[in-house]
Parts: C-alpha cells; structure tokens; sequence
C-alpha cells in the first residue's frame, strides 16, 4: 500500500513536470497572453490540464486494459497534429484573428442600440458605467458602483474561451498518451493501479498548468491598461515562439521521422 501512494505521489510530481514542457507552454501562453484577469487564467489553465487529462486517460486506458497498439505512422500524425496546432494558435495571434474571433463568439456585450449599463472589468475588477451607441458615435457617460452580487472576484470564461483550452489540451494529450501508457506498463504490473496512476498524473498536469498560467497573467494583470505595450508586445511575441516552434515540429516529424515517408519511424517519448 505505501509503495502504491509513492508511486501515485511520484506520478502526481511527474504530472506537473509534464505541463512544463516547451510546446504546452507556448500553446497556452498564446491563450493567456491575452487575459488580464488571474483567476481567468488560472481556469484557463485548469481547462488545458483537463483536455489533456482526458486524451491520457481513454488512449493510456486502451492501451493497458486491451493491448491496443499504436502503427508508427498514426503515432506520429498525433505528434504532428500538436505542430499544426501551434502554427494555427501562433497565426490568429499575429494576425489578430484570435481577438475576432473571441468577439465573435463570447462578445463583451451583446448588440444593442441606446443608453444600457455596461458591465467592464479593468485590473480584475468590476465596474458599470452608461452607454450609448450611435450610427457615428460611441460614448461612455460616467461609472456606476456594480451590483453587490458582482463585487466578489468575477470569473466567466464565455464559450470559446471555455473550449478553446480544452480541445487545445485534448490535441497536446495524444501527442504524450502513448509515451505515458507504455512508461507506466514498464512499472505499474496492476492494470486498475496504473489506471489510477493515469487519472492521478492527469490531475498534476492540471496544476502545474493552473500554476503557468497564474505565473504569465500576473505580470499582466499588474501593468493593466497603463502598460497595455507589454500586453501587445507579449501577444506578438507568442505568436511569433509559437508559429516557429510548431514549423520546426512539422518539420521534424514530417521528413526526419518520415511521417511523409515510406519508412516511418516512432519512438513515443
């Protein structure tokens, strides 16, 4: 029973390390570089650790209860995929289209014509001041105390910004699942305790990708609006890591590995 919890504490351990590693990083910090709010990051992160969560635990699960195995080729289109994810995170971030499409679906504010209050958050805080939209002309009258009930710490994360993290984790988890599973196979003989390692290194990857994202907001969420050249220069600087580091994991895969070649080769790592 103690060598079970140490290896479940090791796994946990292990779980937060793998959060660290470079391309979950960078995916997540092209989301976060846009977020002043901490708490919001920090949900942000929580989404990201269970997208990957979920990918290690239903492909690690096939692998150790029923043997399935990976083809070289299918292993390494999973890896390939977390290259094109960083590629596509790194373009909408340059070119602005992330922030289109963050309107686009999880609006500040829905359109309406004529004065109505206006729920803003500046530094992780709350305030509502009148608003008028005209067919030339924006004003902002002055701000109003918010609602008792929206003083307290405000945290909602609209649809894309919700699934946004997630599937982004869900496409990271198939890259490690296979590396995971077979590790944990190697040591763990018990099927239902190595599944129980899975789920345990899953919530580990959860927090240490919580603690990254806090980590990158913070910095962001204290030079608010009076700073707002860090924020831009943080959202093009992510764009930039993460558009080149996923060319050079399309790259490597594709032609080193041989993913487009007759004679691919895979070593889950």
């Amino acid at each position: 029973m103690t060598s079970g919890l140490a290896i479940l504490t090791i796994g946990f351990l292990l779980g937060m390390r793998h959060a660290t590693d470079p391309d979950h990083v960078i995916a997540v910090s092209t989301i976060v570089s846009r977020e002043r709010s901490v708490l919001k990051a920090a949900l942000i992160g929580i989404l990201w650790g269970c997208g990957h969560t979920i990918t290690i635990v239903a492909v690690g699960t096939a692998i150790i209860l029923f043997g399935m195995a990976i083809p070289a080729r299918v292993g390494l289109t999973m890896e390939f995929s977390v290259g094109l994810m960083l590629i596509l995170l790194g373009v909408l971030n340059l070119t602005g289209a992330m922030h289109w499409l963050t309107q686009k679906f999880s609006p500040s504010h829905p359109k309406v014509t004529g004065d109505h209050a206006h729920l803003h958050e500046h530094n992780s805080r709350l305030h509502l001041h009148w608003h008028s939209h005209g067919p030339e002309e924006e004003h902002h009258a002055e701000s109003v105390a918010p609602p008792a009930r929206l003083r307290a710490p405000f945290v909602r994360l609209g649809v894309f910004h919700t699934l946004r993290p997630l599937f982004v984790g869900i496409v990271h988890g198939l890259a490690g699942s296979a590396a995971v599973a077979l590790l944990v196979l190697s040591t763990i003989r018990d099927p239902r305790w190595a599944v129980l390692y899975l789920l345990v290194f899953g919530l580990g990857t959860i927090a240490g990708m919580m603690l990254i994202t806090t980590a990158i907001a913070v910095p962001i969420s204290f030079a608010g609006y009076k700073f707002s050249w860090l924020n831009r220069g943080l959202i093009t600087a992510s764009g930039l890591v993460s558009l080149a580091f996923g060319l050079f994991i399309c790259y490597h895969i594709g032609m080193v590995d041989g993913l487009f070649t007759t004679h691919p080769i895979w070593t889950p790592s």
